[in-house]
């Protein structure tokens, strides 16, 4: 009788610990420093937002947390040292867009972007604005188009490398427009820039962050995304001029290894959302020239689904392919 008492008991307790044990983790969470990876080099937008939302969640939680570069392969070293991170909430990645765009682009990954890592919340996105030289004699994407035709095989476009953003942009504009543009590819923004104010190459997608200093040397025919942007209200959507698939943002993002406790993936969530809404960050992201994000982990994952199959069609129609 006592030993059946006994056994009751333990199994209560088990019971009531198994009931307990999310509630716990979430609690106890973070436990120890927190380290939050960016798959790219120090200096850019990527590291300048992942060092101020780590300052933030050091400050709020009382707990370490630190940047850490691990560049290379595209991204696809710090990406996989996430991957195959301890899933407790304490490596985090901070990730872009190349992150969904990589698998129809690469034979080969040692992770797959939308099983091997849990999204946690969008930081910022960012439109692509299609800009011109300003001594370009076109006032519009229009008149773009129909230059281009005119004189086949003499224009171009240029991107900051094979594979980006820009190159599929570009490739979906000259599908779509029936248009011949030679690609061009640098090695990064600075030397696009550099290349489209000079007049080198006839036009070019870039990032509204890079694009954001040199606004008025350049003449920006559109942009992409679902609406205008607000510091360029008479620059249509390439939507509205009758173009479609260009509706994806560029995004920075937050996320954790695969199987990390929703109870945990949730108040890191939570966290980095109000901390996005601080007044001192919300500026610092205008100032970057992104567009402010947040929101709940479900709404970044049908945000990642979603742009994964357009981005997935557009290359496999342009058939754009990376060397690895």
């Amino acid at each position: 009788m006592k030993t059946s008492m006994m056994r009751r008991l333990c199994l209560a307790a088990a019971l009531a610990l198994a009931f307990a044990a999310p509630g716990f983790a979430q609690g106890t969470y973070p436990s120890q420093p927190l380290k939050l990876v960016v798959p790219y080099p120090a200096g850019g937008a990527t590291d300048a937002l992942a060092r101020m939302i780590a300052q933030k969640l050091q400050e709020s939680w009382g707990q370490t947390a630190i940047v850490e570069n691990k560049p290379g392969a595209g991204g696809t070293i710090g990406n996989q040292m996430v991957a195959r991170a301890p899933a407790d909430g304490h490596t985090i990645l901070i990730g872009i867009t190349a992150l969904i765009q990589q698998p129809p682009l690469m034979e080969k990954l040692p992770y797959d972007p939308l099983k091997d890592f849990a999204p946690v919340t969008q930081i910022a996105r960012s439109p692509s604005l299609f800009v011109v030289p300003l001594d370009s004699p076109v006032k519009s994407l229009k008149d773009f188009v129909a230059m281009v035709k005119a004189r086949p095989g003499k224009y171009n476009f240029g991107t900051y490398g094979a594979g980006t953003s820009a190159h599929i942009q570009g490739a979906l504009l000259n599908m779509q427009a029936g248009i011949d543009l030679v690609h061009v590819p640098f090695q990064g923004s600075a030397p696009l820039l550099t290349n489209i104010i000079g007049g080198q190459v006839a036009s070019a997608f870039i990032d509204s962050a890079s694009a954001r200093p040199q606004l008025k040397s350049m003449r920006v025919l559109a942009v992409t995304g679902t609406q205008r942007m607000p510091s360029l209200p008479d620059v249509p959507t390439l939507a509205e001029l009758g173009y479609h698939s260009f509706e994806p943002y560029g995004w920075f993002g937050v996320f954790l290894p695969a199987g990390t406790p929703a109870t945990v993936v949730r108040k890191l969530g939570d966290e980095v959302d109000r901390i996005l809404h601080l007044p001192d960050v919300a500026a610092k992201i205008e100032g970057l020239g992104l567009q402010q994000a947040g929101g709940k982990p479900e709404e970044f994952q049908k945000i990642l689904h979603t742009d994964s199959a357009i981005y997935a069609k557009i290359i496999k129609d342009a058939n754009i392919r990376l060397s690895q």
